[in-house]
């Protein structure tokens, strides 16, 4: 049996953070990850540039996903991809995670770090959409320069689908978004950014059927219903943003069961502790009064719950790590940082 001090479930910035400083406090460390690749959430959203992360330039969300990757490393924890979490219950003084895989894993502590949950995107109900996925119907933006002069038209009124038409802006021959509601949702400046731009934005409107090329392989016309009449437009990309199902189906066993928030989040009694002793979490899955839903809120979450799973397997720790500014640890990377 191989017994971790800390295992981590979720490999996205909360999870990748508490990586890191769990490595600094000497914390034997596995991360668990449903998805093949680590990053999270800001996977989705790969060419947004980010701004509020203190003490760091703007940058677009893949740099800082990979910079978060290379730090969590650091120390070399354990990482487990493509491996979903479906049980937690606890044998003598370690707990036992049941996976998917029908592997299991054993921790002296847990940080749960997964998020609003494994999200799916909504799919496009529409006979034979599917076959389209591989050719222009789209459910996330990889890169921009995939839709350069390119007749885009985007499905969707919240935050999601209006980031991406106006990122769109900079790269597309032409945006159109539709919304089936009477009024999006998305932030007022975006949606004036959309305006100033003399974007089309079609409310009381959704895709009823897709018409497809010559070669049957791809999107070539949308026929699209708006208040009962019907219209079609000459496409070369779809873009769907309909939200996401989340998948909640981690379970701990009844007798370590922590309290919630909403029947998901997980309630903290102060410092990301949970009401089972020995599991932690941190990022969006744990719920306190006046938490900060940034990632520099992440990031304290993650320093706690390291903290005091530290705490929890020896009382007699330190409470938390030495600044990287003192810590013996950094001299030969310092060094090695020194002369590049």
């Amino acid at each position: 049996m191989d017994l971790y001090d800390v295992t981590i479930i979720g490999g996205g910035p909360a999870g990748l953070y508490s990586a890191f400083y769990s490595g600094l406090r000497n914390m034997k460390t596995k991360i668990i990850e449903v998805q093949p690749v680590l990053g999270g959430k800001v996977n989705l959203y790969p060419e947004k540039v980010l701004w509020d992360v203190g003490g760091l330039p703007p940058m677009q969300a893949q740099q800082f996903v990979q910079n978060l990757i290379d730090q969590a490393n650091t120390f070399s924890p354990t990482i487990c991809l493509n491996t979903k979490v479906e049980q937690i219950k606890k044998q003598d003084e370690r707990f036992v995670l049941s996976t998917d895989s029908g592997e299991v894993h054993y921790s002296k502590t847990i940080i749960v770090a997964v998020g609003g949950g494994i999200l799916n995107p909504i799919k496009l109900e529409i006979d034979g959409a599917e076959k389209y996925e591989m050719t222009n119907l789209h459910y996330t933006i990889l890169g921009l320069e995939r839709f350069r002069n390119k007749r885009v038209l985007v499905s969707g009124g919240g935050n999601g689908a209006i980031d991406w038409a106006v990122e769109l802006l900079a790269v597309a021959k032409k945006v159109v978004v539709i919304y089936r509601k009477d009024q999006l949702t998305a932030h007022e400046s975006q949606v004036e950014k959309l305006k100033e731009h003399g974007v089309p934005i079609m409310l009381n409107a959704e895709i009823q059927s897709l018409v497809s090329n010559r070669n049957k392989n791809a999107i070539e016309q949308v026929v699209i219903s708006q208040s009962g009449e019907i219209t079609s437009l000459e496409v070369d990309d779809v873009l769907i943003s309909h939200g996401y199902n989340r998948d909640v189906s981690l379970t701990f066993a009844d007798e370590i069961q922590p309290i919630r928030k909403d029947d998901y989040y997980l309630v903290s009694k102060g410092q990301c502790k949970t009401s089972v002793p020995g599991i932690f979490a941190a990022g969006d899955i744990i719920s306190y009064d006046d938490k900060v839903h940034l990632l520099l809120g992440t990031f304290q979450d993650a320093v706690l719950a390291v903290n005091n799973a530290k705490l929890y397997i020896d009382p007699q720790a330190d409470k938390c790590a030495m600044v990287s500014s003192h810590n013996d640890k950094f001299i030969e990377k310092n060094k090695e940082l020194l002369k590049r």
